[in-house]
């Protein structure tokens, strides 16, 4: 339980141990019912009808939502849902829904804006306020699972506001409740980074099967200043040796994401360094078009250019593929939650 902010627990704050605390003064098998309700239903107190009254009353004193909507815009014919979020102490946050026909996968913020002062990130335009809490970023799960019913969400994705690998413990007991408490394996959980190296090494050791994404961009350290500051603390080399420690001791395939922007990083000489990186590594490259944000005038590649730097990449044994662009037209895309 994490209760430095506010110092009393929110709705997915408790360990199964500490809510059969917080409910001794009840009947030993309510706890089990509120545990199921949460985890397993989604439910908010009160929805659990088959509690009585009273006790819904009070686990909405006890334990109140971390998550209050402010907003929520539905785009690509409802298949894509963003809410943004107000925190208990005034902080916003956003969340995406993504419907597919085979999945369902929510990305989820771990911190109120960003520190990482990416140029073409609506996030980072904003600057950072604080981490989030777990309880905060399982809630967002919790919200988007129910929006979903009966339907089962299938993967989450740690991509929304903030940089996860600067929020490490809160982010990684996340995944372990995840996986423990909402049986989510960490299979089917992703985390994005623009190359924190010692969360990347450290991550390596946690024995969690995670996907991990590497915000590149840029295969050289001139560009990728410009592109990803945190390049300047962090630059490629170190980045790159990080990313073969990962793949040593997860034996996990990894990622690079690319931001295509016309005329910065789109050549064919991109490419070639791109794939110079990426070929060593059996890295998969996930190309992605720009998607357009007020602080930010450059613009996405144009189709044509996407194609012909990703037959560049397969030409040179990369794996490459093209990122479907969802949500863009609710700002709900890659690089534009903003709140």
């Amino acid at each position: 339980m994490d209760e430095e902010l506010f110092g009393s627990p929110s709705l997915y704050a408790l360990s199964f141990q500490e809510l059969e605390e917080l409910m001794k003064d009840e009947s030993r098998y309510r706890s089990r019912q509120v545990w199921g309700h949460l985890y397993s239903k989604m439910d908010l107190p009160e929805e659990m009808t088959d509690l009585p009254l009273s006790l819904r009353a009070r686990l909405k004193v006890l334990l109140p939502p971390a998550l209050a909507e402010v907003a929520r815009v539905d785009s690509d014919a409802g298949e894509t849902t963003k809410w943004s979020w107000e925190l208990r102490d005034g902080a916003r946050i956003e969340t995406v829904l993504m419907r597919y026909r085979d999945r369902a996968t929510v990305c989820v913020s771990t911190q109120a804006g960003c520190a990482m002062g990416c140029p073409f990130c609506a996030t980072g335009q904003g600057g950072f306020k604080r981490n989030l809490l777990c309880e905060e970023i399982l809630e967002q799960v919790a919200r988007a699972w129910r929006d979903l019913r009966p339907e089962r969400l299938t993967n989450v994705v740690f991509m929304g506001m903030g940089e996860p690998l600067a929020n490490y413990s809160r982010v990684v007991e996340s995944i372990r409740r995840l996986r423990d408490d909402f049986h989510l394996s960490p299979r089917r959980q992703s985390i994005s980074t623009v190359g924190i190296v010692p969360g990347i090494l450290r991550l390596a050791t946690e024995g969690l099967p995670v996907t991990l994404a590497v915000s590149l961009h840029a295969a050289n350290d001139e560009l990728r200043n410009r592109l990803v500051p945190m390049n300047k603390r962090y630059p490629l080399a170190s980045v790159i040796n990080a990313c073969e420690r990962w793949v040593e001791e997860t034996g996990r395939r990894l990622t690079f994401e690319w931001a295509m922007i016309d005329g910065v990083n789109d050549r064919p000489q991109d490419a070639s360094e791109l794939a110079t990186l990426a070929k060593p590594l059996g890295a998969h490259v996930n190309c992605i078009s720009l998607n357009p944000t007020p602080g930010f005038g450059l613009s996405p590649s144009p189709p044509r250019a996407i194609k012909i730097f990703c037959e560049k990449l397969r030409s040179l044994g990369v794996n490459v593929t093209v990122r479907s662009t969802r949500g863009a037209g609710g700002h709900a895309a890659c690089g534009q939650l903003s709140v």
